[in-house]
C-alpha cells in the first residue's frame, strides 16, 4: 500500500468506501435512491418517527438496496455499471423489509405463529443482511454472525453451561425477523433515528470545508512549537474525528496533509503514520459527536445521550493529552523544530474568514446540554451548516452541493446501518438462547471472580473482536457478552459499557490487525507493523484510562464535583506523563533503560485510586525527573 493515492488506501482498508463508480442511468438511479433515503429520514425526524418496526424496516430496505447496488458481489466485476445479479438482489433487499410494512397488522395478530410464507421471507431477509454485511463490513463480522447462528441451531451439542435445547428454523426466524429483538432491534432503531442524522450532519460539515478549517486552526495554534506538524495532526485529527466517526477515513483525510509535513520536519515514516493513526482513532472518543456506538450506548444503558457525552469528556481529554505528550517527547528526543511562524496562517485571519463554519458544532453542544433530543439537535445543526456556509462567498455551497449532501449522507450511513442489522442477529441469538449470561459467568469463573483479571479478559475480548470488525458491531457484541461480567462485579453500568467501548475503538491501532495504523503506513510509506507498534505506544492512554474510570467512576462525572475528582484528574495526568515519557524514552533528557522501567511502574501505580499508590507513583516520577534534570 505504500505511497499509494489516499483514495486507494481508503478503499483497500475501509470496505464501506469501496463502492462502484456507476455512470449513465445507473448513476442517476442510485443518486435518486440515496436522496430519497435521506428525504425519508428527514421527513420522519421532522414530523415524527413511524412505529418502530415500520421505521426500521423502511430504513433497512433502503440500506440493503443501496448496498447491493454500490458494492459488487465480486471485485472483478465491472465497476462502472450494476451487475444484473446485484440489481436482482437490490430488488429483493427492498422487497423483504417491505413485506413487514405491507403485512404489519397481520404479522402482529399471528405473532409467534409464523406461516410458511413468513418463514421463507424472514429467512431470505436474514440471508440478505448477512450478504450485505460481507460486502460492506467484511468477513470478520460475517464469521461472528455465522458462529452465533450455528450455536442457535446446534446448541444441544455445546459443552457445559453453554448447552441449550437448540432452535428450529421457524423459531429462530420468527425471533430474528419479526420482533424488535433481532435484525430490527435497538442497534437498527438507533441507526434509523439518531445515527443517520448525525452522519448527514457530518456530510454537510465536510462540504463546507470544515476539515481544512480545523487543520489551519491547528497549524496556527501549534505548528510553530517543537514537533509542530505532529501536534497539528493530533489537534486536527481529534477535531475531525468527532465529525467523521471513522478512524481509517480520518487518517486518510487529514493524514494526506499532516503526514508529509511530519516527514519533512524529520519524523521517521513509521512514527509519522503512527501519530495520525493514534489521533484519528481517538476522534471517535471525542465529544460532542462521538462514534455511532455512543448512540447505542445511550440506548443500552438507558441514559440521555448527553450523559454519555459528559462521561466521555475527561477520558477523551486524558487520551489526547497522552498522544500529545508522546509527540512532544519524541520531538524533544530528536530535537525536531516547528514550522517558522512566517509560513503559518494567522489565527485571527482564519477565525475572521472561516470561523462561522464552527457555529453548527457549538450550537449542537448547546442544544444537547439544554435538553434537546439528539434528533432535534442534529436537525437544527444540519440546517445551520447550510446557512452558515452561505455567510461568506468563499464557503457558500451551491444548490447542487446541498442535494449532493443528501446523497453522501445516505451512502455514508451504509456501513453503520448494515453493521447494526448484522449485530441485531447476534443480539437475537443471545436473547433467545441466554448465552450472554452464560458467557459472562464463564468469564467470571476464568478470572476467579476478581475485578482486575475480569477487566483484563474483557479488554482482550474487545480488542480481538475489534480486529476488522467495525466499532459499532464490536461494541454491540462486547456489551452483550463481556459487559455483563463487569456488571456482576458491581461496576456501574455506564462505566462497564464505556470500558468495552474504549477497547473496541483502540483495536484500530492494536497489531496485528490495526487498520488505522495500516492507513497511516500507506500514506507515509513506512512499515505497517512498526507503525502499528508506534501507534499503540502513543495510544497507551487508551489502554490505561478505562481501568482508571472503572476504579474511579468520578472520572466519568457520575457524581458531584469534589476534591476526589480533582485529585483523580491530577494523578491521572501525572500518570500519563510518566507512561508516555517512559515509552518514548525522554522526559527532561534521554532515559536509560532502568529509568524507563521504573517510571513506567510509577505511572501504573497511579491507575488504582488510593493515597498510598498515588504517593509512591508521584515520588517515583519526581525522583526520575530530578535525576534527569541534574544530568542534563
Amino acid at each position: 500500500m505504500s505511497n499509494k493515492d489516499p483514495d486507494e488506501i481508503l478503499k483497500k482498508l475501509d470496505r464501506s468506501a469501496n463502492t462502484i463508480e456507476a455512470s449513465g442511468f445507473f448513476k442517476r438511479f442510485i443518486s435518486a435512491l440515496a436522496i430519497s433515503f435521506s428525504i425519508f429520514q428527514l421527513y420522519t425526524a421532522i414530523f415524527g418517527v413511524l412505529d418502530a418496526q415500520i421505521q426500521r424496516a423502511i430504513h433497512l430496505g433502503f440500506g440493503l438496496s443501496l448496498s447491493f447496488l454500490l458494492y459488487p458481489a465480486v471485485s472483478t466485476w465491472r465497476r462502472d455499471r450494476v451487475h444484473p445479479i446485484d440489481m436482482f438482489l437490490a430488488i429483493l433487499g427492498a422487497a423483504m423489509p417491505a413485506y413487514i410494512v405491507v403485512n404489519y397488522r397481520e404479522l402482529i395478530l399471528r405473532a409467534a405463529l409464523p406461516t410458511p410464507e413468513d418463514v421463507a421471507v424472514g429467512t431470505l431477509g436474514v440471508l440478505l443482511v448477512i450478504e450485505a454485511a460481507r460486502r460492506v463490513v467484511g468477513m470478520p463480522m460475517v464469521t461472528v454472525v455465522i458462529c452465533f447462528l450455528i450455536y442457535a441451531f446446534f446448541g444441544t451439542y455445546a459443552p457445559g453451561i453453554l448447552a441449550h435445547r437448540g432452535l428450529t428454523l421457524s423459531e429462530l426466524v420468527s425471533h430474528l425477523y419479526y420482533t424488535t429483538e433481532g435484525v430490527f432491534g435497538i442497534p437498527l432503531g438507533v441507526s434509523s433515528t439518531f445515527i443517520f442524522l448525525f452522519i448527514l450532519f457530518g456530510a454537510y460539515l465536510e462540504s463546507t470545508g470544515l476539515g481544512k478549517f480545523f487543520i489551519d486552526v491547528a497549524n496556527a495554534v501549534a505548528g510553530w512549537a517543537s514537533g509542530g506538524p505532529a501536534k497539528v495532526a493530533v489537534l486536527s485529527s481529534g477535531l475531525m474525528g468527532t465529525v467523521s466517526g471513522s478512524s481509517v477515513a480520518n487518517v486518510v483525510g487529514t493524514g494526506s496533509l499532516t503526514i508529509p509535513m511530519m516527514i519533512k520536519l524529520g519524523y521517521h515514516r513509521n512514527f509519522a503514520g503512527a501519530v495520525e493513526a493514534a489521533a484519528s482513532t481517538g476522534g471517535q472518543l471525542m465529544p460532542p459527536v462521538m462514534g455511532a456506538a455512543a448512540f447505542l450506548m445511550a440506548e443500552f444503558v438507558g441514559v440521555p445521550y448527553i450523559e454519555v457525552v459528559k462521561a466521555a469528556v475527561i477520558p477523551a481529554a486524558l487520551y489526547f493529552i497522552g498522544v500529545w505528550l508522546g509527540v512532544h517527547f519524541e520531538a524533544k528526543r530528536g530535537n525536531l523544530k516547528g514550522i517558522p511562524r512566517s509560513e503559518l496562517p494567522k489565527f485571527s485571519e482564519i477565525i475572521r474568514e472561516r470561523g462561522h463554519l464552527s457555529i453548527p458544532l457549538i450550537v449542537i453542544v448547546y442544544l444537547l446540554v439544554s435538553g434537546y433530543t439528539p434528533m432535534r439537535a442534529a436537525l437544527v445543526a444540519i440546517l445551520l451548516s447550510i446557512i452558515c456556509s452561505a455567510l461568506r462567498k468563499s464557503t457558500r455551497m451551491p444548490a447542487i452541493e446541498i442535494v449532493r449532501g443528501l446523497e453522501r449522507g445516505a451512502k455514508g450511513v451504509l456501513g453503520v446501518l448494515i453493521a447494526c442489522a448484522a449485530a441485531g442477529i447476534i443480539i437475537g441469538v443471545v436473547t433467545k438462547t441466554g448465552v450472554g449470561l452464560k458467557l459472562a459467568s464463564g468469564l467470571l469463573d476464568l478470572s476467579g471472580g476478581l475485578l482486575l483479571p475480569s477487566m483484563f479478559f474483557t479488554m482482550i475480548t474487545a480488542i480481538i473482536l475489534g480486529m476488522g470488525v467495525p466499532t459499532t458491531a464490536n461494541y454491540v457484541i462486547t456489551s452483550t457478552i463481556a459487559a455483563p461480567a463487569l456488571l456482576q462485579l458491581g461496576i456501574p453500568m455506564l462505566a462497564a459499557h464505556m470500558f468495552v467501548f474504549y477497547f473496541g475503538i483502540i483495536a484500530d491501532v492494536t497489531p496485528p490487525v490495526a487498520l488505522a495504523a495500516y492507513a497511516g503506513a500507506g500514506i507515509s510509506g513506512g512499515n505497517a507493523l512498526k507503525t502499528g507498534v508506534n501507534a499503540s505506544k502513543l495510544a497507551i492512554a487508551a489502554f490505561i484510562i478505562p481501568y482508571m474510570f472503572v476504579l474511579s467512576p468520578e472520572l466519568l462525572l457520575m457524581g458531584d464535583l469534589d476534591i476526589y475528582l480533582l485529585l483523580s484528574i491530577v494523578t491521572a495526568l501525572i500518570g500519563m506523563i510518566a507512561l508516555s515519557s517512559s515509552l518514548i524514552g525522554y522526559l527532561a533528557d534521554n532515559m536509560k533503560f532502568f529509568e524507563r522501567l521504573i517510571l513506567f511502574a510509577g505511572g501504573l501505580m497511579m491507575i488504582k485510586p488510593g493515597i498510598e499508590t498515588d504517593l509512591i507513583g508521584i515520588l517515583i516520577f519526581g525522583a526520575i525527573l530530578i535525576l534527569q534534570l541534574r544530568r542534563r
